[in-house]
């Protein structure tokens, strides 16, 4: 969410910045990082930078703790012999401000038009840089993905209906100038103690300037598509009864509840692959007692070794290509559960080895997510039903880890410093 509200504002920064005063130059020390101190000025900028930005992250306190973990990635680099270059660092400061398409001096301009140093951006940028490479050197390699994994999160994808409707409540709190800490206070506030959707409701009543707060600040039913992007994306990382971070826009401060989603299967969830391994003997009782013994699907091929090979058959087919009277049965079977069926003069046992989504398997011909070029040399965009590629789904998931153990040395190089206030 923070990189999406970062990108987001970085646009606005150009078109929207304002002059700012020049704050007072007070390099007393706020905090000790081992053998680092943080100033109170350097506190100041980065909540200066944080606040244009539009990020959610705001206030001196959040500055203060930015600061903190940024020493601690700075000594986390030095440990392992990590130290960013002039080049790097004009590399990082271009990737920055390239997100909102201006050039480095552009971005600085910007922020100094704001009351940003640039010494607080380069300083940002250089912890972030820093960091990126103790993550590749130090983390990265420990962190790997199975194709499991990647078969797990494919079938939650199936699973899940995809969001086109999301009911949300509005809070909208005015900041004028000059109020806007006293603004994003009271939101800040409120994302902390209003849990629950009868207290946001409460507090929209109480604070929020919209025709809507007299209904505690609910909204109809909205389409995803008619959302602004920027907004789209945080509110489809929610689920109902969740709340987003303070958004900042110009005079207010936003915060959205949301109530309630709609959704639609993409085409073709519903069906299933299933792998099944049905073996014929001569009589019931002798099947009965395999069935009875066999606990999985090798199991059944270990007792059926010897047996001519018209009578051991494992399938794989749609549901739909299954005969019926064995479709029925694998309906309510679990995987590596077995039944049999008496064919009068034999009986076979049937057990279910794989229940596994058609649009994973591919056997539908189902689409994947692809652009694709039209007549006019541009794209067409992917098609909102399709299935991400496999690689982009086991990127997500190498990402997500890697956040998470980037974030738990993090805690640990916290846990293990010595932070003290003068």
């Amino acid at each position: 969410m923070r990189q999406l509200l970062l990108s987001a504002a970085l646009a606005a920064v150009l078109s929207g910045s304002v002059a700012a005063p020049l704050l007072a130059q007070d390099f007393s020390p706020v905090v000790y990082v081992n053998n680092a101190v943080v100033t109170r000025y350097e506190v100041q900028q980065r909540a200066r930078f944080m606040q244009v930005l539009n990020a959610p992250e705001q206030g001196e306190a959040m500055a203060e703790k930015m600061l903190i973990e940024d020493r601690l990635r700075l000594e986390a680099a030095r440990q392992i012999g990590v130290e960013v270059s002039d080049e790097g660092l004009e590399e990082g400061l271009a990737e920055f401000a390239g997100r909102a398409g201006m050039s480095t001096g552009q971005f600085i301009q910007a922020l100094e038009k704001s009351g940003v140093e640039r010494q607080a951006y380069r300083d940002f940028v250089k912890a972030g840089v820093a960091w990126r490479e103790v993550v590749r050197q130090r983390i990265a390699p420990a962190v790997s993905v199975s194709d499991a994994e990647v078969d797990q999160a494919m079938k939650r994808i199936i699973e899940t209906p995809i969001v086109n409707q999301v009911l949300l409540s509005e809070l909208i709190i005015p900041a004028p100038p000059g109020q806007e800490r006293a603004a994003m206070d009271r939101a800040e506030n409120i994302a902390d103690t209003a849990r629950s959707e009868a207290a946001f409701a409460e507090a929209a009543r109480r604070y929020s300037a919209t025709p809507s707060a007299p209904r505690g600040g609910q909204l109809d039913w909205m389409a995803v598509e008619n959302m602004p992007p920027s907004l789209r994306g945080i509110v489809l990382g929610l689920k109902p009864g969740q709340m987003t971070s303070p958004l900042t826009v110009p005079g207010a401060v936003v915060l959205f509840y949301l109530r309630d989603t709609k959704g639609q299967m993409r085409p073709g969830a519903a069906e299933q692959t299933l792998d099944y391994l049905a073996v014929t003997y001569a009589t019931l009782p002798e099947a009965q007692n395999v069935a009875a013994q066999a606990r999985s699907c090798a199991d059944l091929y270990t007792f059926a070794k010897g047996l001519p090979d018209a009578q051991v058959r494992q399938q794989t087919a749609r549901q739909g290509a299954i005969p019926g009277d064995v479709g029925m049965l694998l309906a309510s079977l679990d995987e590596n559960e077995a039944t049999v069926i008496n064919r009068g003069n034999a009986a076979e046992v049937v057990m279910l080895c794989d229940r596994t989504p058609a649009l994973l398997t591919g056997l539908d011909g189902g689409p994947v997510a692809t652009a694709t070029a039209n007549a006019d040399g541009g794209t067409t965009a992917p098609n909102p039903d399709a299935l991400p590629k496999r690689s982009a789904v086991r990127d997500q998931i190498f990402n997500r880890k890697i956040t998470q153990a980037a974030d738990a040395y993090l805690a640990e190089q916290r846990a293990n410093a010595v932070i003290r206030r003068p």
